[in-house]
């Protein structure tokens, strides 16, 4: 199956009462343990190459990747530009086949984040491609603090924007480890009422189980981007696959036992976005 865009999977959530991942990749093990866990439980998945991803592999590398995962793959797959800073790295992506940008103007001033958004949206649309922003900033655990989404600007950005998909800062936090905290449903609640543009959550291997079951099912947020949990599910296996064997020293064969745990680890993830009617 060729690769999809972002709206073509998100459109369908919103409609029908799901949420798809969005899924950190760092390298082949983790993207094709992804796709084989899509597959697994029939569900289309979204491969987010982030800032970390892009640092050790080069974006036209990623395309290629993502693209050949897409055309064997049994379910819709998005190639996913997640945290794009500059109108070149968005353009980049854009050329290496990449069927998703997410622009990244949470640190800037309103209006500013909203004319560059704007024209990223504008360059991907004219592509046939489609546009993430974020409103409000996304904080980091054990790192810089988060500025949450004033629902009156939210409004604004998606309108004065047309981008396809709003990231919004409503508790969430990137690069938790743990469940402990949980989304403002109010702060949600106020935001759904003044747009219909499908919403994303970063930071949700934070989001309880539960909270994020809810919410796939009965608000806009379409899109949750997990990337904390199964980078631990992955440092797991490997660590098991290295000190299983001291003598065994063939790096493929170690990461090979890697695959069956992270794709069990994903399934679980995937299965917590599911509306009732794909249970």
């Amino acid at each position: 199956m060729p690769l999809v865009t972002l709206s073509d999977v998100l459109q369908p959530a919103l409609k029908e009462g799901h949420a798809v991942a969005g899924l950190v990749t760092l390298g082949w093990e983790d993207m094709r343990a992804y796709v084989a866990a899509a597959e697994a439980e029939n569900v289309p998945v979204i491969l987010q190459a982030g800032p970390s991803c892009r640092e050790h592999t080069p974006l036209p590398i990623l395309g290629k990747m993502f693209r050949h995962l897409a055309e064997g793959s049994s379910v819709p797959v998005v190639a996913h530009l997640d945290h794009g800073y500059t109108a070149d790295e968005c353009r980049e992506a854009l050329e290496s086949g990449f069927t998703s940008l997410m622009f990244d103007g949470s640190r800037l001033p309103l209006q500013q984040n909203i004319d560059e958004t704007a024209a990223i949206a504008e360059m991907a649309h004219s592509a046939g491609v489609s546009c993430e922003g974020e409103i409000g900033f996304v904080g980091y655990a054990e790192g810089a603090a988060s500025q949450g989404t004033d629902p009156d600007e939210a409004a604004q950005f998606a309108r004065e924007t047309g981008a396809d998909a709003m990231a919004i800062s409503v508790g969430n936090v990137h690069l938790q480890e743990n469940k402990d905290g949980g989304l403002d449903e109010p702060r949600i609640r106020a935001i759904e009422a003044l747009t219909d543009t499908p919403l994303v959550i970063h930071g949700g291997s934070g989001v309880p189980m539960a909270q994020r079951q809810h919410l796939a099912r009965t608000s806009q947020i379409c899109k949750y981007n997990i990337g904390t949990e199964l980078r631990m599910a992955f440092g797991t296996a490997l660590r098991a696959a290295v000190n299983s064997d001291p003598s065994r020293f063939d790096r493929v064969q170690i990461l090979k036992d890697t695959h069956a745990p992270l794709v069990a680890a994903t399934r679980t993830v995937l299965q917590g976005f599911k509306g009732e009617d794909q249970c």
